[in-house]
């Protein structure tokens, strides 16, 4: 569930022209894309590749589902997979449920992955607290969700209270389904007034759904450190800490010319994988560019894939 969507109800779902503006305006808090990349091979789908990798890691949004929909064919595409020995993981921007939620979810949209394959940016957000889990945080969630894997944290969520703004060590940005403008301003005015951590555990920008896009976490961690210079610590695509703890999984780990992250969001998923040194194929077909032309915003963007997928 997206902002737009949510309880809070102040954020419109962006278009795909106002999403990739987004997204290019932070460039110089993404990595750097690959310099002089060949033109993306083109395929139908995943089947026309797999001779060319081991392991494929898989976004979610976009590529497994739009909003709560299963993309027709993708689980009989991952059995597929598997069934020539390839190892496939789900490496997601999925901050803002428990783990166990997310697992009851996939299972419900009948794909079939174990806990551990699944490799999301709430784990990784947890898995490199190092050491600061004694801090007390202020939670930017949706309290419906639950806590469920942050039962160790010291909590309290960000509402229209002042209170906590102003007294807890740090913040945390995991789900923005209930956000709203006014603790967006509360948030805000508490870091210009005493400058503290902010970890980020999606950093993205928007999320498709099934009637556009939704407005994420990332979003508002990019508008914050805009107003105050607090420049948040992001966890999740296209950053590096997730990618380690999908590389960690993989069981036996072939070389990265041989990993292939399939993803909807050159941002994102592309991006990360460049930075991962990994290879990459962007999904044309679903999720981002469902609606529009991919091969513009590679250009304008510099971020080019390895290969370009119709569907998965």
């Amino acid at each position: 569930m997206g902002v737009g969507e949510g309880p809070g109800g102040d954020h419109l779902s962006m278009t795909l022209e106002t999403a990739f503006a987004a997204y290019e305006a932070v460039r110089h808090r993404l990595p750097t894309p690959v310099a002089g990349r060949p033109a993306p091979l083109r395929a139908r789908t995943l089947a026309d590749v797999a001779s060319g990798y081991d392991a494929f890691l898989l976004d979610a949004f976009g590529v497994l589902n739009i909003g709560e929909t299963a993309i027709e064919g993708v689980a009989e595409r991952i059995s597929d997979l598997r069934e020539l020995g390839k190892q496939v993981l789900i490496v997601s921007n999925a901050a803002g449920f428990p783990h166990a939620a997310l697992m009851e979810k996939y299972a419900r949209l009948g794909y079939d992955f174990a806990p551990e394959d699944v490799i999301t940016s709430r784990r990784t957000l947890l898995a490199n607290l190092n050491g600061h889990g004694h801090m007390r945080w202020g939670l930017m969630a949706t309290p419906a969700t639950g806590l469920r894997d942050l039962e160790d944290l010291d909590l309290v969520y960000l509402e229209e209270d002042p209170g906590p703004y102003a007294e807890v060590d740090g913040f945390l940005m995991i789900g923005s389904a209930a956000w709203t403008e006014a603790r967006q301003a509360l948030l805000e005015a508490a870091l210009a007034d005493r400058p503290r951590r902010v970890l980020v555990g999606n950093p993205d920008i928007v999320a498709p759904r099934e009637t556009g896009f939704s407005v994420e976490p990332g979003h508002f961690a990019h508008r914050l450190a805009d107003m105050t210079g607090v420049v948040p610590e992001f966890f999740g695509k296209p950053f590096a800490n997730i990618y380690t703890l999908a590389m960690a999984r993989l069981d036996p780990g072939p070389p990265r010319d041989r990993i292939l992250m399939v993803g909807d969001s050159l941002h994102t998923d592309i991006l990360g994988a460049q930075a991962a040194g990994i290879h990459s194929a962007l999904v044309a077909g679903y999720g981002f560019f469902a609606n529009g032309d991919p091969h513009a915003a590679i250009a304008t963007s510099g971020i080019v894939p390895d290969v370009i997928v119709d569907r998965p």
